[in-house]
């Protein structure tokens, strides 16, 4: 077997470079590796210096994130930075790529760093709900100081290699090539006999103990989410580095992380990562080959339209809008020229990279370079007539082997794959809005998608900076299938009591940034009333059917934009009041349904939404609309707000017991709506296998 590590010896100077691909990730058999050729470079009389490096496209990008959780397999990284901060021969480590979280860690037990030019530091261990568990926190606020260390932590960001030489973390930037002057560096320091600091030594960052407490007692003050707590032992360990002898300090950190890796948010938060990694993966599609995409034709001009073009813009793609006449052509082209504008002026890109973007940026009326595209995306209003009729045409005038890509958010895709009369070339790409902005795209195929459009559609979102998540063909796909269900559920608390603040303010307690109800005002009412109206032949007489919605449409109120929905919004406020003319309608809803009002608590509220959300994404998955369970995840954290701390629907379910989900399913079902509440069969299955949703990931 090889070994991870790469070692040479350059005229006294061990190297030692580690040989992990992809990410250079520090498993077990690398750690181990790197202890053996630490130990024996320090005892080999002929080794002055040492040089730690890595081969392919980044120094170590972090731990090994698959062994959390598992039994702790020695020499763990504390041990081995230690091993490496206490040599007797002077030490360098070379960072280029991502060094981040351990992989910095593991530089910082060096006596010197250097840098390539590209390289970005960090310690992004709160986006996992852990904490630097390797000395990071009790070796940086030493080298800069509590302010800056807070904000490398707490935001889990990272730097440039300028910012972190500028701030004092690594020793200089490399213009040239980045392992001789490592290699020069290091045979310096041990030709000079210079004696070695080691960081724990440093106190740099500590010259004021009063300032570094402010600073402490400032972050305290700051936090606003109890549940995230790893946010608060980061700032426990940065004070207890300035409090405590560094070798209690580091056993303060490894109790902090290890009480931070057990927890269900460092779980759910853990979950959410690989889920996100592994949504875009299609089985049976390896080695398939995806179709170039260079330009793109967009139908429709809209906010949506728009979005859509921009996105393509800022990935390199050329992009022509084709809008029905010169007004809307001139106000399409004014909102995506809007958008740039506005990207310069907040110095998010300059005006040469604006000027390029428009270069390959056009809008017309005709038809004619649509057959010019690789990828048509039509992003016309959401009705089935128009949409089909669009999709016919395209099918006439685009390209052969041209891509024909629907935006709708609920249509049924092979309806109108069908209509385009080249069904093998189609396939859903669900934008989210604002499109240029929103990370998640559903990439919905049809029964008879090709494979090559399928795998085509997956690297376009990876070429947008965009999470993929495939789905099937059904209303409303993945993710709106869930928020359908979500807003039923909150829908049948109204009608039974509840009042709009508590079900919205219960919502935002468990962590939604905003409440549903609040959502469907700022989103407009009228989008939802026109999907209930053409479902309406369709609907079950037998099904409960909550009105309140339809009726403030009725009555003009659909929403923020007209100053009325479910809320009131006086003098063009985006904040909404409650208003009593709502209160009087629910009042005769409930006495035309006669239906007696019930309290519900907070707790209630909440169990009962994400019920229904959990219920919905398992028939999903017993249907294969949804691959995996970390898929409906995925679409329910990028796409609607669901809490990443908790993981997603899925997750939650899984950390709140299948058992105990299903019996109050089954008591809901009985009690209120037998349809609506009916467990789906995958719970009987997975309970009686003692399997969780995530066995099926």
């Amino acid at each position: 077997m090889t070994s991870p590590i790469a070692i040479s010896c350059h005229d006294g100077v061990a190297c030692l470079a580690v040989n992990n691909p992809p990410v250079n990730a520090l498993s077990h058999a690398v750690r181990h590796a790197l202890w053996d050729a630490v130990t024996d470079a320090i005892a080999d009389v002929n080794v002055n210096a040492i040089v730690l490096v890595a081969e392919g496209r980044t120094f170590p990008a972090g731990a090994d994130i698959s062994e959390f959780g598992k039994p702790l397999r020695q020499p763990d990284l504390p041990s081995l930075i230690n091993l490496i901060e206490a040599s007797p021969k002077p030490v360098v480590a070379g960072l280029h790529g991502t060094a981040l979280g351990g992989g910095f860690e593991l530089s910082l037990g060096a006596h010197v760093r250097l840098a390539a030019l590209s390289t970005k530091v960090g310690l992004p261990e709160v986006t996992l709900g852990v904490l630097p568990g390797a000395g990071g926190t009790q070796r940086v606020p030493r080298l800069i100081g509590p302010r800056h260390a807070l904000g490398m932590m707490l935001s889990g960001g990272a730097l440039t290699g300028e910012q972190a030489t500028e701030l004092g973390l690594i020793g200089g930037v490399v213009q040239g090539d980045l392992l001789s002057a490592c290699i020069r560096l290091a045979a310096q320091l041990a030709q000079n006999g210079t004696d070695l600091v080691q960081t724990r030594d440093r106190r740099d960052g500590m010259e004021n103990p009063a300032e570094y407490m402010s600073h402490i007692a400032q972050a305290r003050a700051g936090l606003t989410n109890p549940d995230l707590i790893a946010s608060a032992k980061i700032i426990d360990c940065i004070e207890a580095a300035l409090l405590l002898p560094f070798d209690a300090g580091l056993a303060f950190e490894r109790a902090a992380f290890e009480q931070c890796r057990e927890s269900d948010v460092s779980r759910a938060l853990r979950h959410a990562f690989f889920a996100e990694r592994k949504a875009s993966k299609l089985p049976g599609l390896r080695g398939v080959t995806p179709r170039n995409i260079d330009a793109v034709a967009i139908i429709g001009g809209g906010t949506m339209g728009a979005g859509i073009a921009l996105a393509c813009l800022k990935s390199g793609l050329n992009v022509f809008v084709k809008e029905r006449d010169d007004a809307a052509a001139t106000a399409a082209d004014d909102r995506v020229r809007a958008v740039l504008d506005r990207d310069v002026e907040k110095t998010r890109m300059s005006a040469i990279q604006r000027g390029e973007h428009l270069t390959r940026f056009a809008v017309g009326i005709d038809i004619d370079p649509v057959s010019d595209a690789d990828l048509v995306i039509e992003a016309v209003p959401e009705d089935m007539a128009l949409k089909s009729a669009v999709m016919a045409e395209l099918g006439r005038v685009a390209a052969p082997g041209a891509i024909l890509a629907t935006n709708t958010s609920y249509l049924d895709v092979n309806t109108l794959a069908h209509a385009s009369g080249r069904p093998t070339d189609v396939i859903g790409l669900h934008f989210f809005s604002p499109a240029h902005i929103m990370k998640l795209l559903e990439i919905v195929i049809g029964d008879q998608t090709a494979p090559d459009v399928q795998v085509t559609g997956l690297a376009l979102a990876r070429r947008l900076g965009k999470s993929a998540v495939p789905s099937g063909v059904a209303d409303g796909f993945i993710g709106n299938a869930i928020l359908n269900a979500y807003r039923t559920a909150c829908d049948h608390m109204l009608e039974d009591g509840a009042s709009l603040t508590e079900i919205d303010s219960a919502m935002r307690a468990f962590g939604f940034k905003l409440g549903p109800y609040q959502v469907l005002d700022m989103a407009g009412l009228d989008i939802s009333w026109a999907r209930r109206q053409r479902l309406a032949k369709h609907r079950d007489p037998l099904e409960r059917y909550v009105k309140l919605g339809d009726v403030l449409c009725e009555a003009g109120r659909l929403g923020q934009k007209t100053g009325a929905g479910y809320y009131v919004y006086p003098e063009g406020s985006r904040t909404g009041v409650p208003d009593p003319v709502v209160d009087e309608m629910l009042v005769a809803l409930r006495h035309d349904n006669e239906i007696t009002n019930q309290n519900f608590t907070k707790t209630q509220i909440q169990t009962r939404a994400l019920l229904a959300m959990v219920n919905t994404g398992a028939h999903l998955i017993d249907t294969e609309i949804a691959r995996r369970p970390g898929d409906v995840d995925v679409v329910m954290m990028l796409g609607y707000g669901f809490p990443r701390w908790h993981g997603g629907p899925m997750q939650w379910a899984d950390a709140t017991g299948l058992l105990h989900l299903r019996n109050l399913l089954t008591v809901l079902a009985d009690n209120e709506d037998s349809k609506f509440w009916a467990p789906s069969p995958i719970f009987e299955r997975l309970i009686k296998n003692g399997q969780k949703f995530a066995d099926l990931n």
